[in-house]
């Protein structure tokens, strides 16, 4: 496999994540109580790069995964943790809209930070993407999403090995990551996150 092409020279990058939840923390509870079909909006960029930065909504259904995002600016964002959502109806993202008709109808609002660091290796055949993620900090109730000194408090020592693929998993991959007495389990960085607030 190959490293992913915008890692670092140590070979990895930090992901920092802005996640939405209600009032009743439904994608909190949701992922808790194993619910089979669930959503989750989040604001993402990388390396503290304020030049990209994406609004992603991630959905499951069973054991399917799919994930749509669409480009936000720093400007926007800031307007959103400052709860003024009423000009994402002027986008002509889908994304947008449905991101400002749950925060109208469910009251969905910008919740807590997440910030970890990634160690990504990619295979073309299939989409395959391999990922170690450490480090991973919680904001607790904090959401000063652009602040580079906003305290953060660690959420767990694990280490998390994700894969990911489309069409199929190549079996030279599934050798490498079989891991004796080790057992498959689904793991949520928002939930850990969320110990704290």
């Amino acid at each position: 496999m190959q490293q992913d092409a915008h890692t670092d020279d140590l070979g990895n990058y930090a992901i920092k994540s802005l996640y939405f939840d209600n009032i009743y923390d439904q994608a909190l509870f949701e992922k808790i109580n194993g619910k089979h079909i669930r959503e989750k909006f989040r604001i993402r960029m990388y390396n503290n790069d304020t030049s990209f930065i994406r609004l992603e909504k991630k959905s499951k259904i069973k054991n399917l995964t799919s994930k749509v995002s669409t480009r936000i600016t720093k400007e926007e964002v800031k307007k959103l943790i400052n709860g003024q959502y009423d000009w994402l109806l002027k986008s002509d993202e889908p994304l947008m809209i449905e991101l400002y008709s749950k925060m109208k109808k469910q009251l969905l609002k910008p919740k807590t930070i997440v910030q970890y660091i990634r160690e990504p290796f990619i295979y073309n055949a299939g989409n395959v993407r391999v990922t170690f993620d450490r480090e991973i900090k919680s904001g607790a109730k904090n959401i000063d999403f652009f602040n580079k000194d906003v305290p953060l408090i660690g959420a767990t020592e694990e280490i998390i090995l994700e894969v990911k693929y489309d069409g199929f998993l190549p079996d030279f991959i599934k050798n490498l990551i079989r891991i004796d007495n080790r057992t498959a389990t689904s793991f949520s960085k928002y939930v850990v996150s969320r110990v704290y607030g």
